[in-house]
């Protein structure tokens, strides 16, 4: 797993996450630049994905795999599940939801590098 690309998962998730802050104080629905935020976000995350699994295969990473890919997976899913939460909600508790989305990811990150080092 690429400590450096998993920081700049936690950098980007916290960001957006602030940014929906941001946007839920101000009391509007999510818009354009969120919706590409989180997009580009799912990417990321599933470049991160990718390239963990590419090296759980060569054997790197801790013995149990299946909480591994369980958080992969949980990751992946978060950002699309919480972009169309929001956009069914068009309040500012969408943007809201956006928080609460960023902030996971940026936790779950956190937590696979830990499970990644055997922590």
């Amino acid at each position: 797993m690429s400590q450096t690309l998993a920081t700049g998962v936690i950098v980007g998730a916290l960001l957006l996450a602030l940014v929906s802050l941001i946007v839920a104080i101000r009391n509007r629905p999510m818009g354009m630049v969120l919706l590409v935020g989180f997009a580009v976000l799912e990417v990321v995350l599933l470049v991160q994905a990718g390239v963990t699994i590419a090296a759980a295969i060569d054997g790197e990473g801790p013995q149990d795999k299946a909480i591994l890919y369980g958080y992969l997976a949980g990751m992946a899913i978060i950002p699309p599940a919480g972009v169309f939460l929001a956009m069914a909600e068009r309040s500012r508790w969408g943007s809201a939801i956006l928080v609460v989305a960023g902030f996971a990811v940026a936790v779950m990150t956190g937590r696979l590098l830990q499970i990644w080092q055997g922590g």
